[in-house]
């Protein structure tokens, strides 16, 4: 059965996307640390980053470089942090999330966005890609 983020990558389940490759898909966190947490997933359905070959794994870390960099200039943050956990759905995705604190990181705190406020910080993060 395909993941929820296949769902996502395929258009069956609406997303605030960020960015597409060939390969990779990045778009907004529903329940995120910080305005502009991010996720990145490879399209193709691996449970665990480092079952990814070594071809797909480095264009994921390349992906996520880039959209840590629009993030960065897009969100007010001290630095954006990137975490790859994986318990939460089997198919790997790096978190890429703009922190001001180390609690911004732990998960435990979660922001709330309204639709417009999602959609324009996916705006203003795809605005510093191109």
């Amino acid at each position: 059965m395909a993941s929820i983020f296949t769902k996502i990558i395929n258009g069956d389940i609406p997303s605030y996307k960020i960015a597409e490759d060939e390969d990779n898909f990045a778009f907004l966190d529903i329940n995120p640390n910080t305005k502009g947490h991010t996720l990145c997933v490879p399209k193709k359905e691996v449970d665990k980053i480092l079952d990814l070959d070594e071809e797909s794994y480095m264009k994921l870390m390349a992906f996520s470089r880039k959209v840590g960099q629009a993030i960065e200039k897009a969100v007010s943050c001290k630095r954006v942090g990137m975490s790859v956990i994986g318990l939460e759905v089997p198919h790997v995705h790096v978190h890429l999330i703009p922190l001001n604190t180390m609690a911004n990181a732990t998960f435990q705190q979660k922001e709330s966005l309204t639709t417009e406020e999602f959609e324009e910080v996916a705006k203003d993060i795809r605005s510093y890609l191109n």
